[in-house]
This record gives C-alpha cells, sequence and structure tokens, in this order.
C-alpha cells in the first residue's frame, strides 16, 4: 500500500549535506520510499493512507555506527575515582578497567545481556536513531564473543531497528593470554573468527590498533583474515598516540577509522583515496577529558567522509543520547550542525556500508526517517537533551 506524509520540510541529506526541500511530500510503499520532492510535484494518484505531519522537519532517520552497547556490570565507581585523583593504571591494577568489564560480561547470561542493552538502546531509539551498529570485545574468548554477538542479533530481531554486528575481539588482551598478543591474535585468526563469521553472527570486523592494545602488524594479521573470509573491516586508530592505523585500514579498504585525535595529514589522505569514513566520538573525547582534536583541518581538505557516534561504551563513553554528541561534535570539535548531522546519517550509514540503502531520503532508499518538531535542522545539534517530540518511521511504518 502506498502512504503518502505531506505538510513538511525535508532535511534531504543527500550528497552529505541539507539538500532542503520546502514544503516536501514522501510517498513510501512497503518499506521503500518511492518519491520524494515538492508538494506541489506530487505525482498524481490513488493515495489510500495519506498523514499529515503538521509543518515537521523530516530528516533520515539516526544512525548510530560505533557502539559497544553490549556489556555486563557498571564502571560508575570507577568514573568517580577518577574524579578523586585515582589514577587509570592504578584502577586497572586493582582489577578495574576494561578486565571488570570483561569478568562482568562473561558472567552474565545471554538474557541478562539482552536485558540490559535493550534498555540503552531504546535510550539510543527515542533519539531517532532507528539504525545502530552494536560491537562484541568484552567477552575476548570463543564462548564469551559468541554469547555477546547472539546478543547482538537477538537485538535486533525482537526491537525496532535494524543492528549491524561487529566482532572486536581483538579489542584488549584477555588474562589467559597475558603478555602472549601474538599468540591471541593468532587464536583471533585461526579459530574465533572463522567459527563466528560461519554461525552468520558478523557483518564487520574491528580491532584496537593502540600501544596499551594491538599493533598494526598484529592487526594486519587480523585484517588478511577478514579479507579470506569476505568481512569488511573497521578500526579504533589514532585515539592516544599515532600508530598510523587510519592509513592501514585505508591499504585494506575499511568502512572506518574511528577516534583519530592523533591522526596525520598523511593518514588523512590515504583515507580519502580509499573512501574510508572518519569516525568521531565526542564522548569519549569529552569523557576523557582529551585536548588532542582531530585533525578537522586535515580531513575537510581532502574531503574524508566525517561520521558521529556515540561510542555507548562502560568505562570512556556512557553516552545514551546520539543527539548529545551532534552537540558535542559541535562544541568539542568544531564541527558545523549540518556536517554534525550528515555524521549521524549519511556518512554513518557509509561507515557500515549500508549507504546503498540508508542514510538519506531518496526514492528507492529505506524508508526511514524522523518527522521532527522543530524550527529548524541546526535544532537537532542545539538542543542539550530531552525529548525532542517528533514521530518516528521506520520501514515504511510509524512505531512508537
Amino acid at each position: 500500500m502506498k502512504t503518502l506524509w505531506q505538510n513538511c520540510h525535508a532535511a534531504t541529506m543527500a550528497q552529505g549535506a541539507y539538500s532542503i526541500i520546502e514544503d516536501a511530500a514522501i510517498v513510501t510503499q512497503g518499506e521503500h520510499i518511492q518519491w520524494i520532492g515538492p508538494r506541489a510535484e506530487l505525482p498524481v494518484g490513488d493515495y489510500p493512507a495519506i498523514n499529515d505531519l503538521k509543518g515537521a522537519w523530516v530528516t533520515p532517520g539516526l544512525i548510530d555506527c560505533h557502539t559497544h552497547a553490549v556489556f555486563g556490570g557498571n564502571r560508575s565507581g570507577e568514573f568517580e575515582q577518577r574524579l578523586q585523583g585515582v589514577s587509570y593504571a592504578d584502577i586497572a591494577a586493582a582489577g578495574g578497567g576494561i578486565a571488570s568489564t570483561v569478568r562482568a560480561t562473561r558472567a552474565a547470561s545471554e538474557d541478562e545481556l539482552f536485558a540490559s542493552a535493550a534498555k540503552r538502546l531504546k535510550s539510543l531509539m527515542r533519539d531517532g536513531v532507528t539504525t545502530v551498529e552494536i560491537k562484541s570485545g568484552y567477552g575476548l574468548d570463543l564462548t564469551s564473543e559468541r554469547k555477546m554477538l547472539r546478543v547482538i542479533r537477538r537485538l535486533g530481531a525482537e526491537l525496532p531497528v535494524s543492528v549491524r554486528s561487529t566482532c572486536l575481539a581483538a579489542h584488549a588482551l584477555p588474562p589467559e593470554y597475558k603478555d602472549r598478543a601474538d599468540d591471541y591474535i593468532e587464536h583471533i585468526c585461526a579459530e574465533m573468527l572463522p567459527a563466528l563469521a560461519a554461525e552468520g553472527l558478523v557483518d564487520a570486523v574491528d580491532a584496537f590498533c593502540e600501544y596499551l592494545a594491538f599493533s598494526p602488524e598484529q592487526v594486519e594479521r587480523l585484517f588478511l583474515t577478514a579479507q579470506r573470509l569476505g568481512l569488511p573491516v573497521k578500526l579504533h586508530a589514532e585515539q592516544l598516540s599515532s600508530l598510523h592505523g587510519s592509513s592501514l585500514a585505508a591499504r585494506y579498504q575499511a568502512l572506518s577509522a574511528d577516534h583519530l585525535e592523533f591522526m596525520t595529514e598523511d593518514d588523512a589522505k590515504a583515507m580519502a583515496e580509499s573512501g574510508t569514513v572518519a569516525v568521531l566520538l565526542p564522548g569519549a573525547f569529552y569523557f576523557l577529558r582529551e585536548t588532542q582534536l582531530p585533525p578537522m583541518d586535515a580531513l575537510r581538505k581532502h574531503g574524508v567522509k566525517i561520521a558521529v557516534a556515540s561510542d555507548l561504551n562502560p568505562g570512556t563513553s556512557p553516552a545514551l543520547s546520539l543527539r548529545l554528541m551532534l552537540n558535542m561534535a559541535c562544541t568539542c570539535l568544531r564541527l558545523t550542525p549540518e556536517e554534525a548531522l550528515a555524521g549521524a546519517t549519511i556518512h554513518a550509514a557509509q561507515a557500515l556500508g549500508m549507504a546503498q540503502t540508508h542514510g538519506s531520503l531518496e526514492a528507492g532508499k529505506v524508508a526511514d526517517f524522523v518527522a521532527w518538531h522543530i524550527d529548524r535542522p541546526a535544532d537537532l545539534s542545539y538542543w542539550l537533551g530531552g525529548d525532542l517530540e517528533k514521530r518516528v518511521v521506520r520501514h515504511g511504518v510509524e512505531i512508537d
């Protein structure tokens, strides 16, 4: 059945810009947009269902392209400790940090992980998020990574949101492999990743390339395995130091390289040439009180597509609002509101390999959109929190 959505303005985000259509109309059929344009040019036809959007601004459904939303436990106590002057190294030495999340995640059942992640995911959805990427990486053994990835698949099956699943087994060194990083990478490549991919649990492969995690040489071994399995790659890179992981990611045609505070102009050139998206994570930048900004001028100069995501995780970005991240991207990282919205729509879709079907309001794409009762698109970056009045449509159907 065709449905007409009218009496609205559209920020289509085609070509990474607002691309505004005043007094717009949208025709959906099934899960897809059949037509979009000025209402005066609406094709003559029979529209059994007509929705009056009452002057709303319509944008694509928001896409959170980097989250760690499935995890056990809670690290708010560590946050309090750090604010009282306890160093991260001391917290880690006492069994805290990522090790505490790994223990809690391993101990939790699938149902427990699903229930806690669903609450967090629903918070993102209340912001107009219709697509989200979720990473594993707090299991660090085959059984626990499989458990996390199964929960990620279940979230996509049971909630009205599209979920992409990323295997981040190379997130940190598990206790069983203390001081044996090469052996752990070999275990991921020879056993974990082939098994998880064969079970249909993996859409992409990620790693943490950093001096306190895995070296570029170790990451490259993982990328070669992903390549043999036909899986796209992504990378946490240049968050704390410059190892040129983003250039490595570009050599392997990575979907994205994420964080990027310490990337160089040469890295930006490499990413531009490969089409690798730069995913900025202002929540972690803010939460860790970083001062090193990503090289915004170099990214813009070389035409690197820039996405913005929440990095929702228990240790460095307990962010439950993607809209708040849009504001932080503007205020902390110097994006414009237009760049920030593109970063949570069309460029985020590209960072997930979904730009052909998601991320902009165009005929033939999936009918995921939000009708916001706001004065202008910049309001989405302007307001700090709150539940803006809106109607959310996913796959052509309005959801609560």
